[in-house]
């Protein structure tokens, strides 16, 4: 018989890593351990099953063929003995056994093994509050949990909802509360934004506006204190900082952290954040001991720190390494960019590598470029607006990350795919700037918005134009802020404009296009001039001219007002 090798945990890379490990080494014992009897599942696809979009919870656990991957598929189709139900307790490096217990009938065992693989994955954050424990709060830490909150959705036991946390399992459940139940869904998030250090915060402003457009309640910068149950001991009430908001159901979505309990107490080196220390062939600090999946410290390639990267795409590229590893074959996981892409009702939002706010905090000199554009040709039926916004160091030019908005499709996800494959290979502003993209009308424009956003972020970097902060123009007119001497200058066709400078006569100002080279001289000498189009291309355009005849007192809206519409601002004209 060939090695013994015994994988702890049946989710994500521990199947991977043991069908690989099959196909590679056909005489090996290959056991799967795991203390849960579903195994295998697609737990990304949770909050669609929640949703109704996948109607049975065996679709997340099925192949393509519509096996179900359970103890008896890994047993015949797979050949690999598999203990659910069972919990690892411990490892003795030393005699290389792994000591469990059937968590039915509390028998212990134990299990030899020549190689050991720790996909033990991640368990959810609860948050240290009163109330955590009532009936009614959940996280989503299992398939067993989300069968229990589509049951209470689906008996009508569910009229009002509220999530805690506005990252994307938040965002993913609080829609499919929403959208399908129609469930009045208030999703509370702690930071100023949601999706923090994922999305530029303008982008987040649209996800937030987009997900009121569609009924649900956003409050951001707000902190769940407390959670008040009724007589029966269920949840009826959560306490924030600010307000009381009354439901019958919470899921608190704020974070994970890793599984690391049985590697640390094995003597395996774990870090301060709770991964598990491996190297790049996935190794930990015992050579006969593998780790892959949530449960695993990683490398960030871009800023070249140490990362934590909990998804199910990278649990199973791990997963397949240490598969390769124990076959033989030299193969290494050498770390993350951090690539993100999710549905948001109508809408695609997506971003690779590094947002602003995570690039300045690593210490670089970060710039931000916006860049609004049609997803293709102007001419074709059922274009769309995207917005992409791109990171760069303003010292060398390298391109740091890209987030990006559009309408749902694979769109966006085509220009996420192309940034993130360049990112590891320290791209620079010009190597976007000239990517060959696929062009046809009804796919993009000539000049993609990709190649587009990446000449923006040139012009910023280099000094070429002078934006101003999109916060700070919505500010100014909202009234927060008094800045008597600034002055829009909207570049559009007048009846567009018309309604914006019946609204704002003292702040608003109509100057065609195709007349500013002539009439140029008309405009107020005292004043700082906000040009401002639809997209922001046309005001670029005005202010080099302007610059070139000394009039310097300008700034640019960036991705123009097309990007203002979609941010819902109270001061809209109707």
């Amino acid at each position: 018989m060939g090695e013994k090798i015994v994988i702890v945990g049946a989710v994500a890379a521990g199947p991977k890593a043991a069908c690989r490990t099959r196909r590679l080494m056909p005489d090996a014992q290959i056991s799967l351990i795991d203390q849960d009897n579903l195994i295998s599942y697609g737990g990304c696809g949770i909050p669609y099953f929640v949703s109704g979009d996948v109607t049975d919870e065996k679709e997340l656990r099925s192949t393509t063929f519509n096996m179900v991957r359970d103890d008896y598929y890994f047993k015949r189709a797979k050949g690999i003995e598999v203990w659910t139900m069972t919990k690892a307790l411990s490892i003795d490096p030393k005699q290389k056994l792994l000591h469990v217990e059937d968590v039915r009938t509390m028998e212990k065992d134990s299990i030899p093994y020549d190689k050991l693989i720790l996909a033990t994955g991640s368990r959810p954050n609860i948050l240290p509050i009163p109330g955590n424990d009532l009936d009614g709060v959940f996280t989503i830490s299992s398939l067993h949990k989300a069968i229990a909150i589509k049951d209470c959705l689906a008996k009508g036991r569910v009229g009002k909802a509220v999530v805690i946390g506005g990252g994307a399992i938040g965002i993913e459940m609080a829609e499919a509360m929403a959208d399908l139940w129609g469930v009045e869904t208030t999703i509370v998030e702690f930071m100023p934004q949601l999706l923090p250090r994922i999305i530029d915060r303008t982008l987040a402003s649209m996800v937030e506006h987009h997900l009121k457009e569609n009924g649900i309640t956003v409050y951001t910068q707000e902190t769940a204190r407390k959670f008040e149950g009724d007589d029966q001991g269920k949840i009826c009430k959560v306490i924030t900082d600010k307000r009381e908001i009354e439901t019958d159901l919470v899921i608190m979505a704020v974070g994970v952290r890793p599984r690391s309990e049985l590697a640390k107490d094995a003597g395996l080196l774990v870090s301060s954040q709770g991964g598990i220390v491996v190297n790049q062939r996935m190794q930990t600090s015992d050579p006969n001991i593998y780790a892959a999946g949530d449960c695993v410290e990683t490398n960030n390639l871009i800023s070249g720190k140490k990362a934590y990267a909990p998804m199910g795409s990278i649990a199973n590229r791990q997963g397949r390494v240490v598969a390769d590893n124990l076959a033989g074959i030299p193969s290494t996981f050498n770390g993350v960019i951090g690539s993100f892409i999710m549905k948001v009702f109508d809408l695609s939002v997506g971003s690779t590598g590094l947002s602003l706010d995570v690039a300045k905090a690593e210490g670089y000199d970060a710039a931000g470029a916006l860049c609004a554009q049609y997803d293709r040709a102007h001419f074709f039926p059922n274009k769309k607006n995207m917005f992409l916004h791109m990171v760069v160091d303003r010292s060398d030019k390298r391109v740091l990350g890209l987030q990006g908005i559009g309408t749902l499709g694979d769109g966006l996800m085509a220009r996420i795919n192309a940034v993130a494959g360049l990112l590891e290979r320290k791209a620079v502003i010009s190597d976007l700037s000239n990517l060959e993209l696929p062009y046809a009308p009804p796919f993009s424009t000539a000049i993609d918005i990709l190649n587009a956003t990446a000449n923006v972020s040139d012009n910023v970097v280099s000094g070429r134009v002078r934006a101003i902060d999109i916060e700070e123009f919505i500010s100014w007119m909202d009234g927060n802020e008094t800045h008597p001497d600034w002055l829009v200058i909207d570049l559009r066709h007048p009846a567009d404009a018309a309604r914006f400078i019946e609204k704002f006569p003292d702040r608003w100002q109509l100057m065609l296009y195709d007349k500013f080279r002539e009439e140029y001289e008309q405009l107020p000498k005292d004043k700082m001039l906000i040009l401002t189009c639809n997209a922001g291309a046309k005001a670029y355009e005005v202010q080099c001219f302007l610059d070139s005849v000394d009039i310097k007192k300008t700034v640019v809206l960036p991705g123009g007002l097309n990007v203002i519409r979609n941010l819902g601002v109270d001061w809209w004209p109707s």
